[in-house]
């Protein structure tokens, strides 16, 4: 039902080389878990997802359109253009990038955010 946006980003040397790999700091739910110490200062991506149902006249779907919004954060400007990249490189040969809809600075954490929208076609099991 959900894109492997996990499972992507995972198996890219250059994002685990930016937010680590045992465990990795990637997120889903847009948020850092409760689990992780706050105020978090080191390199994350957070997730979320849309499904959306690509209905048609003939029956059910078969498959969903996934618009994945992934949120990169780091430390610097520089880095979270790496970090950025390195999740367009790891996506984008499975989905289409759509939009970069923030470029910014969290005001509390200081943390440099971009984020990146993609849409992932899913298809349903028959």
């Amino acid at each position: 039902m959900l894109p492997p946006v996990f499972q992507l980003l995972k198996a890219s040397s250059d994002v685990r080389a930016i937010v680590g790999s045992n465990p990795p700091r990637i997120w889903r739910h847009g948020a850092v878990p409760e689990s992780v110490p706050t105020p978090i200062r080191d390199a994350y991506v957070a997730w979320i997802v849309i499904l959306t149902p690509e209905n048609q006249l003939s029956g059910t779907p078969t498959a969903d359109r996934a618009t994945v919004q992934l949120d990169c954060f780091h430390p610097t400007d520089a880095g979270v253009v790496l970090l950025a990249t390195a999740a367009r490189n790891a996506l984008e040969p499975y989905g289409h990038m759509t939009s970069t809809p923030f470029d910014g600075r969290e005001p509390e954490s200081k943390l440099f955010r971009m984020s990146l929208q993609f849409d992932i076609f899913v298809n349903r099991p028959s």
